[in-house]
């Protein structure tokens, strides 16, 4: 472990952009205005959930295409497309779209495995294919393959008054450099690695050893050490950390009492495996930025990452996010050694 935590080089959030069923425009300006606010802030990137068949965003690709004509800095990223419900050639046309768009700030983050609750929604998402759809890391590689410019038809010319590339366009040459896989596992890190690409990793890891001990930290220092080993670039590999943070330093009485509830409530799940995939949870950390930063470079997997995508709670009021947004940016960001722009 380094003697010092690596000082903070990338300052982002992670928003899921929650609405009202009644008035879904509403949730979705939010979103956008955080975003905005984010890069006055100075943040380095903001990040999008994605939720599918509930009250969050959607379609992320489609709000980084809106935020992308309301900013002119920011970077923005998912996190993460479930690829399962994703056609990899598809989505590759629209990643492209956007980032020639934002001007190469789109920050793709992935992730595999069937969609969520896949009998009852397989009927609607794959009516003919549901049995021999191939929701593995190979659905990654094609992604991968297409963004970076592998031919996706064996047809290319003219026909007619039209002319066909082999490839997918437009081509975003920078694109295939900026792809995240989001994993929470081992193998995950391993294999992102191996395929060069970014790793995002968040609070949620697998505790794959039953034997203990189980400790969040460990397990999420082990899984970026086995993505470094792997990856090409070694060290410099970029991994990017999203764990919940929530600083009080302006906030109100009446929020910070919010908050700390918040947090209570979600403490349980973190003091061991969850659940048949044996999920381990980060506790939220709640306090002033500056217990915040103690705690930030006390955690055995901070220290090795320059860049993080802090996510915001669930839930909370959008004054709430403006309140934490900022905190982190005047004062989070600074305590853990981040300068805007630096």
């Amino acid at each position: 472990m380094p003697s010092t935590p690596r000082p903070l080089r990338k300052l982002g959030f992670l928003a899921i952009g929650l609405f009202d069923e009644a008035d879904p425009r509403r949730g979705h300006e939010s979103t956008l205005e955080i975003i905005e606010l984010g890069e006055r802030l100075g943040f380095d990137s903001a990040w999008l959930r994605h939720r599918h068949l509930q009250y969050g965003i959607s379609s992320p690709v489609a709000v980084m295409a809106a935020a992308s004509q309301r900013t002119s800095r920011i970077e923005l990223g998912t996190a993460v497309i479930p690829l399962g419900w994703e056609n990899p050639l598809r989505l590759a046309e629209d990643l492209a779209t956007v980032d020639i768009l934002s001007g190469g700030r789109v920050n793709p983050g992935v992730s595999v495995g069937p969609p969520m609750h896949f009998d009852e929604v397989k009927g609607a998402l794959y009516p003919d294919t549901a049995d021999v759809e191939d929701f593995s890391y190979e659905r990654v590689r094609r992604l991968l393959d297409l963004v970076r410019g592998e031919p996706a038809s064996d047809f290319s010319g003219v026909q007619g008054f039209e002319v066909f590339s082999d490839r997918v366009q437009p081509h975003s040459p920078g694109l295939g450099r900026r792809l995240w896989y989001g994993g929470g596992s081992l193998s995950s890190a391993r294999w992102a690695g191996e395929h060069g690409m970014n790793f995002l990793t968040s609070s949620v890891v697998k505790a794959e050893d039953r034997e203990g001990p189980y400790d969040f930290a460990e397990i999420q220092l082990s899984h970026i050490r086995s993505f470094r080993a792997a990856h090409p670039d070694g060290e410099e590999a970029r991994v990017s950390q999203g764990l919940v943070v929530i600083p009080t330093d302006s906030a109100a009485p009446e929020q910070r009492a919010k908050y700390e509830e918040y947090a209570a409530r979600r403490t349980p799940r973190t003091a061991s495996p969850q659940g048949p995939a044996r999920l381990m949870f980060a506790p939220d950390i709640v306090g002033t930025s500056e217990e915040i930063a103690e705690r930030l470079h006390a955690h055995a997997a901070f220290r090795e990452v320059d860049e993080v995508a802090f996510a915001l709670p669930f839930t909370f009021e959008h004054e709430d996010y403006v309140q934490i947004l900022t905190d982190m940016a005047v004062k989070l960001g600074p305590a853990l050694g981040w300068r805007p722009g630096g």
